[in-house]
């Protein structure tokens, strides 16, 4: 009995910290990389599946908002339920999903693949984060070890158009869900042996009625500012999808109010680091998705590149940015939150204003080599700092609503983000009489400059991020 005992002890020993960053690391890749993985392989889904233009984006914004809107949610379950549990359901249902998405014969049934392995992301993200906040407790080791998650996140997108170019091309579209398969798999393993349930919270009951109301007002926001382009905004189906976002953002907020064990505390927004790191994680969402859907698109259908020329052109990209996400561990500390996110706010302006010129008929070198550099320059070197203000000083019974925060954050951003600067091509597009390729330059153009006046938002809320000290005091007077 005695030995039975041990042999139980034994087997429950924490795995190395490195492991468990591994595994973290290794979910967080998946769930990013598939935001933006499809993006090279629209083209062909579009042609494969009969999909429309509004298909196309909706291919990536079910997968979307349906991990931005449950995130939340699926946070507090953790928080309750253990991230271990979430995280192992999540690899599950999204390995599930994959693998259903690359079989599918009809568009339907792959927007509706790809909504549920948003489900599965959802599970999965605020585990990951959670998982490196509680077990790295010490300052910098959990500062290295954001890093690497920061460059994870970061980089994740970016690899993903290369991934995905180079997927596309050699073994067809559908392996660009397929992959996740195998990957999958090993993380459940993985999770399996070396992640330990988490002690009780003491948390009781889930706020299931505001996940549905946010999640449904997310969802009615995002259908809304797409159909601007086909409709216009003064359109029935616009303006309903308009109001029924207000009125269900509303319900969120009154169910907040009530609820014995609210998905968001309200009290969490006294805390002025984590109004401004989330509304910055936000735009930076915004700017990534929105930025690397255009890029991948115009390479395809204005300048003819093929899916694994266009991966293969955003390679200097996608290694400036993990480069930029690690070098960032050494800077934050030398230069402090605000001046990283001023300087990354002030390159990757400029990436965006130097994109904005972008031709019909473009020099890789000067016209796309160049901005996207740049551009990658300044965004890989943000993460972190936001990441780093956002889960400062959060309790350990709270991590997963931090987490949680920080990704939802970024993915309703990019949701979002992605609908309206859509939208605001798409409109220009329309009025331009130029031939196709050249009208659908100069959507691009506008998309991207409006990105770049993103960007100097996010270098101004920068300026009133508050000190460490300022935050302590928050969390003295604000406990979740």
């Amino acid at each position: 009995m005695v030995n039975i005992v041990y042999q139980r002890k034994v087997a429950k020993r924490p795995a190395p910290l490195g492991f468990i960053l591994a595994v973290a690391c290794g979910a967080q890749f998946m769930v990013v990389l598939d935001s933006l993985i499809v993006n090279v392989a629209l083209p062909d889904m579009k042609s494969e599946l009969g999909l429309s233009v509004a298909g196309q984006q909706w291919i990536v914004n079910a997968y979307l908002i349906a991990f931005g809107g449950l995130l939340l949610f699926a946070a507090r379950a953790a928080d309750l339920v253990g991230h271990r549990r979430m995280f192992s359901s999540g690899l599950a249902v999204f390995t599930l999903a994959s693998l259903i998405g690359g079989f599918a014969e009809d568009g339907w049934l792959l927007l509706v693949a790809r909504a549920v392995q948003g489900v599965g992301a959802a599970a999965l993200a605020p585990s990951s984060l959670s998982l490196i906040t509680s077990t790295h407790t010490e300052t910098h080791q959990r500062r290295h070890a954001l890093a690497i998650w920061a460059a994870t996140s970061g980089s994740a997108g970016a690899i993903g158009l290369v991934i995905g170019g180079i997927i596309t091309d050699t073994l067809g579209w559908r392996w660009v869900l397929f992959i996740n398969v195998p990957i999958g798999v090993i993380l459940f393993v993985a999770a399996g042996w070396s992640l330990r349930s988490a002690p009780p919270t003491g948390r009781t009951g889930l706020d299931l009625p505001g996940a549905i109301t946010v999640t449904l007002g997310i969802g009615s926001l995002v259908y809304g500012i797409s159909q601007a382009t086909e409709h216009g905004w003064g359109s029935a189906p616009v303006v309903i999808a308009l109001l029924a976002a207000a009125v269900f953002v509303g319900m969120f907020v009154v169910v907040e109010t009530r609820s014995r064990a609210p998905l968001i505390p309200l009290a969490i927004f006294r805390r002025r680091n984590i109004v401004i790191a989330n509304t910055i994680m936000a735009l930076l969402g915004t700017i990534m998705t929105a930025t690397m859907f255009f890029l991948s698109i115009y390479q395809q259908q204005v300048l003819g590149y093929s899916p694994l020329r266009t991966g293969l052109a955003l390679l200097p990209m996608s290694v400036v940015i993990v480069i930029g996400a690690i070098t960032s561990k050494t800077l934050l500390p030398r230069l402090g939150a605000r001046k990283l996110l001023v300087s990354g706010a002030a390159l990757t302006t400029v990436g965006l204003l130097w994109m904005a010129a972008l031709p019909a008929e473009a020099d890789y070198l000067a016209q796309i080599l160049g901005p996207t550099v740049l551009w990658a320059c300044g965004i890989s070197v943000m993460s972190l700092p936001v990441t780093d203000i956002a889960t400062a000083g959060i309790e350990p019974e709270s991590a997963g609503l931090a987490s949680g925060l920080v990704n939802t954050a970024r993915q309703v951003g990019g949701a979002i983000g992605l609908a309206a600067l859509t939208t605001v091509a798409g409109t220009i597009t329309t009025r331009t009489d130029d031939s196709a390729p050249r009208a659908l330059v100069h959507g691009y153009h506008a998309a991207l400059i409006v990105a770049a006046g993103i960007t100097l938002i996010v270098a101004m809320l920068a300026l009133l991020t508050p000190p460490a000290a300022t935050a302590a005091r928050d969390k003295n007077e604000s406990r979740l």
